[in-house]
């Protein structure tokens, strides 16, 4: 056995602990980026030119103080497919929250709605990819998440480690006293990474459409809802640490009763299984009824267009996932494929989403603040799936495959 020599062993426990204490920050604590917590809020249905109307002080404070841009949704321009596409890098097409309407045929017999609890909460329809909170708890982080579409189902066997199930009755400001309820711990315990989701304007947008005061009031009320937040982690002493980051998942297009393509014009209910009806139309053909749905489906129609699945646009990035219908329909924007008796209950104006995302009406925003990023920085256009490399780099966390691009908002960075 070959001894060594004292001076040398000493020499070599030396450069061990100067190697140890020169190693990478540990995770949550990136050294490009201070290690406060991470805050990524979504405002359902918020379209960038909402930002200009003078009802939300607190968000154009944000603003001002940090980074802002439009941002392009995913294809669906849905709820359920562009959450799910925030937080995991992937467009729809991939991850699998094609809809939030959706059958599969690996599920005979299932549909999974938006509304449906027992479905909503199944991973088997969220399992396709690997949102952000499970990657940092699997890494040892804590995370929270309050009502983020996909949070409620243990996807590949782990949740946040706190979490609520979905109650649209709870009251942004109470939204907001949770959040800050689940920051005012010792920091040991504290989630490093928390969602917040606002529904409300999503919900006037459609009933009164995007240009109505009804929807002016929901923003304001929203607006303040970011105020308490702010103040919250101010009294908390969070504020200077914090990176908030605000999102929408779609903008608004502005519809009318008038504008109306009647379903039962276009198919009958012998022909299959109607599942999206509205800006787009999924449909399911019946054994035996493809050619006549077809045929009564992919003919030149005024205010929509038809494909086959496989079939749809490129740009769209859409079509090829197990779970799209046979057969897709999309409406010119501000038109929607509705049943009579859908039409007849639609206000005379209202809105909508679901429609093309290279339309500007569908446009969404990025708004974010906090010691990461610049001050009073406008940058240009982000595509949705840019978000989740951004979140990855801020909890220095190894991203999963994804379709962002992680020098998207390398300039927005202060290091």
């Amino acid at each position: 056995m070959t001894r060594i020599p004292r001076a040398l062993l000493l020499l070599t426990v030396l450069l061990g602990l100067s190697a140890c204490a020169t190693a990478a920050p540990s995770l949550g604590q990136d050294a490009r980026v201070p290690g406060g917590p991470v805050v990524l809020i979504s405002i359902d249905g918020f379209h960038p030119a909402y930002l200009d109307r003078g009802v939300t002080p607190n968000l154009a404070a944000l603003a001002a103080r940090g980074v802002q841009a439009e941002m392009k949704a995913s294809f669906p321009t849905k709820t359920f497919p562009n959450h799910y596409t925030l937080v995991t890098g992937l467009r729809p097409d991939r991850h699998g929250i094609i809809d939030n309407v959706m059958t599969d045929p690996a599920l005979p017999g299932r549909v999974s709605r938006l509304g449906d609890r027992h479905e909503v909460t199944d991973p088997v329809w969220w399992n396709g990819a690997m949102p952000i909170w499970v990657s940092a708890e699997r890494a040892g982080l804590k995370t929270a998440t309050l009502f983020w579409p996909g949070s409620e189902a243990p996807i590949a066997g782990v949740q946040p480690s706190h979490w609520m199930t979905f109650d649209q009755t709870m009251s942004a400001p109470d939204r907001v006293a949770r959040l800050l309820a689940w920051l005012d711990v010792p920091k040991a315990e504290r989630p490093v990474f928390l969602t917040l989701y606002f529904d409300e304007v999503d919900t006037y947008g459609p009933r009164f459409g995007p240009d109505s005061p009804e929807l002016d009031a929901a923003l304001a009320r929203t607006d303040a809802a970011i105020g308490q937040l702010v103040a919250g982690l101010k009294g908390q002493g969070l504020l200077a640490s914090a990176n908030l980051i605000v999102v929408s998942d779609h903008g608004m297009a502005a519809t009318s009763r008038s504008r109306i393509v009647r379903l039962e014009d276009l198919v009958s209910p012998a022909d299959g299984l109607v599942l999206s009806t509205g800006p787009h139309l999924t449909f399911e053909p019946a054994e035996g009824r493809r050619m006549q749905v077809e045929a009564a489906l992919l003919r030149p129609h005024p205010h929509m267009e038809c494909w086959r699945k496989g079939e749809l646009p490129e740009r769209l990035a859409f079509g090829h996932h197990p779970r799209v219908a046979s057969l897709f329909c999309l409406a010119q924007t501000g038109w929607e494929i509705l049943p009579q008796s859908a039409a007849e209950r639609r206000p005379l104006v209202g809105g909508a989403h679901g429609y093309d995302p290279a339309d500007p009406a569908m446009a969404s925003i990025f708004i974010a603040a906090g010691p990461a990023f610049r001050s009073n920085m406008r940058i240009p256009t982000l595509e949705n799936v840019d978000v989740y490399p951004l979140l990855a780099r801020l909890l220095a966390l190894a991203a999963e495959p994804n379709q962002g691009d992680p020098a998207a908002l390398e300039a927005a960075l202060t290091q």
